[in-house]
């Protein structure tokens, strides 16, 4: 066969190949709406930074301006003349320190649910999905007056304390009860003694609390970050999450001698940076925008947070507008950019408990 001939056959098994681009207007269509989405979402956020250029006089005008003033700076000054800088800094102080203590605190509950077997587990695990189911504002009276009046910490610390060495107790007689009935006897005794004890002790415990004079948490940083330590979601994420880790991967690291402590920092926690990021956005973006539980406890102006400070603006006859956006803008600024930086660790570490396996 000659080579002509060997290029004819091939043109005529080679198919014809339309390389032009086919109009689709299923794809046109989904376009157009994806379109129509992303302007209807970020318009409002272009209005506001807009309009907080804008005079105070110049933001309710219709028709609106739809271009920057040049009132911003002015706008700035005014805020910072009101104690927006110093809300500024207890805004940041508060999301970051709690964010932090937050996600090391549902990174162990997670890891003690997920790696570990022990007495009551599948319980204490159970009432912390309970606590999701309790509405945020329900709470708000008890955590005032524990915030208010240290004694009430005290003394729940006191009957906890008491508590953890009744169970301890039980547990340990149930364990030894196959090998030595008798401690069944003298384990209950001792149970009932403490038990007993500690209503026997509650009237001079309450005494000597009324006696001491402790100062009040209210309008301090502590009243704010640690009603949200213990968070039953970032516990049940780091939880369901934790459950993926191989057992054999940390028996591994038990074998070459590591301890529970090295084997968290060096293995567990590093697989976890995921979902780490994403509960520490989320609870970083709720304590930034947290508005109901500071205006409660903080009482004095120089400790208010972004949401009070800005909620202060609105007078009750004098509305400075321009001043209103400025502050709503460089509230939502922040929360804008970490979630644009850090956007593809949240969405992974927030599905990442979602397939177990």
């Amino acid at each position: 066969m000659t080579t002509q001939e060997t290029t004819r056959a091939t043109t005529a098994a080679t198919p014809d190949v339309d390389h032009k681009p086919r109009f689709n207007l299923q794809s046109v269509g989904m376009y157009v709406l994806l379109i129509l989405g992303a302007f209807i979402s970020l318009f409002p956020f272009y209005y506001m930074f807009v309009q907080s250029s804008q005079p105070s006089n110049e933001v309710l005008r219709f028709p609106p301006h739809l271009w920057f003033g040049d009132a911003a700076w002015s706008n700035i000054k005014g805020l910072w003349a009101n104690g927006f800088g110093r809300s500024l800094f207890n805004s940041a102080f508060i999301a970051i320190v709690s964010s932090v203590l937050s996600v090391f605190v549902a990174s162990l509950a997670g890891y003690a649910f997920a790696k570990f077997r022990f007495p009551g587990r599948t319980l204490i695990f159970g009432l912390f999905l309970l606590v999701l189911m309790v509405p945020y504002h329900v709470t708000a009276v008890p955590l005032f007056k524990m915030m208010a009046d240290l004694r009430i910490i005290l003394r729940v610390l006191i009957y906890i304390a008491f508590a953890g060495i009744c169970a301890a107790g039980i547990v340990f007689m149930v364990r030894k009860l196959p090998r030595n009935p008798a401690l069944l006897v003298g384990g209950g005794a001792a149970v009932g003694l403490l038990l007993v004890g500690l209503l026997l002790l509650n009237p001079a415990l309450n005494t000597y609390l009324l006696s001491l004079s402790l100062p009040s948490w209210l309008s301090t940083y502590q009243a704010v970050i640690l009603p949200a330590l213990a968070n039953p979601f970032g516990i049940f994420l780091m939880r369901q999450s934790m459950q993926a880790i191989p057992d054999d991967l940390l028996d591994a690291g038990r074998i070459d001698g590591a301890g529970e402590w090295r084997i968290f920092w060096t293995v567990v926690l590093p697989t976890m940076r995921p979902t780490l990021a994403a509960l520490g956005i989320y609870s970083f973006m709720f304590q930034w925008n947290n508005f109901f539980w500071p205006l409660i406890v903080m009482r004095e102006t120089a400790m208010e947070t972004l949401p009070v400070r800005i909620n202060a603006l609105v007078g009750l006859s004098i509305i400075d507008y321009g001043q209103l956006m400025m502050g709503t803008a460089l509230t939502t600024l922040p929360i804008m950019l970490i979630f644009l930086a850090f956007q593809r660790q949240f969405i992974s570490g927030a599905m990442a408990g979602a397939v177990k396996g």
